[in-house]
């Protein structure tokens, strides 16, 4: 993300996109990307814990309780990569846990 903001590139584009790619395989491959009791990198997980890094954890927390208060443009600015990462995630988590239903040969030869 933080490459991705000095760049001024958004994270939907190579190298960023391919990096968090890695990382979500990486997640995957170790069983992370599932939600389990011992911790995960789900989608609302991974997204929680970077708002909570950045301070957005708290910001929207304190919005949420006022009625009409929107968030500020800083706020915004920095929410925008985090729905990108977390639109990626549950898009790759998506395709990712599906795959054998759609290449069943392919699933067949691995078991």
């Amino acid at each position: 993300i933080q490459a991705a903001e000095s760049a001024a590139r958004p994270l939907e584009v190579d190298p960023y996109r391919n990096q968090l790619f890695e990382l979500f395989v990486f997640a995957n491959g170790a069983g992370l990307t599932s939600p389990n009791e011992a911790g995960d990198l789900t989608a609302e997980t991974l997204c929680r814990e970077l708002s909570a890094r950045c301070g957005l954890l708290a910001a929207t927390q304190q919005q949420a309780g006022q009625s009409q208060v929107k968030l500020g443009p800083k706020e915004l600015q920095q929410m925008r990569p985090l729905w990108a990462v977390m639109r990626l995630w549950m898009e790759w988590t998506y395709a990712w846990d599906r795959w054998a239903e759609f290449h069943p040969s392919e699933a067949a030869v691995e078991d």
